[in-house]
């Protein structure tokens, strides 16, 4: 009888063991990355947002997508379209607080600055997904009208000419 035990034992030990970790891709910070500069002052970026489902994931995405744009410039991608950050000016953010509140909003201004009319078909079936247990890492591409939002920035006084 000792001898099942153990034999069971020592079967439910291997084959936990050897299952595969799923839940820590989906806690990793994705950088957005730069595919192409366009001659009319947007940017082409895949960016990564995290959700509760694949709609949550995409609408943070953008938001990321615009935020590295407006403050940390993108880096990763394309050597030709290394982009300086919209924002130079420091604690901008703390600044505009109120601003940048309602600019990010739910149903706020940037969207007007994010399309996702660059994702071909093939890569709607193609999206990169990771997931974690509670949460979902979808990247999507998309455009930003660079040009066009730094314009709004320079109305609105946020940044100088």
């Amino acid at each position: 009888m000792m001898r099942i035990v153990m034999v069971v034992l020592c079967f439910c030990l291997v084959s936990f063991s050897c299952s595969t970790q799923r839940d820590i891709s989906g806690n990793y910070a994705y950088k957005t990355e730069c595919f192409e500069s366009e001659l009319d002052g947007s940017i082409t970026v895949k960016a990564w947002g995290n959700g509760r489902n694949y709609f949550d994931a995409c609408e943070q995405a953008k938001k990321n997508a615009v935020w590295d744009v407006l403050f940390n410039g993108i880096t990763d991608g394309k050597s030709e379209c290394h982009q300086r950050p919209l924002v130079h000016e420091v604690n901008a953010r703390q600044k505009y607080d109120d601003y940048f509140n309602k600019f990010f909003a739910g149903r706020g201004a940037y969207k007007r600055y994010v399309s996702v009319r660059d994702e071909r078909i093939v890569s709607k079936f193609d999206r990169s997904r990771k997931g974690a247990r509670q949460s979902v890492t979808h990247g999507i591409i998309l455009r930003i009208m660079r040009a066009d939002l730094k314009g709004k920035l320079i109305k609105d006084g946020i940044i100088k000419q």
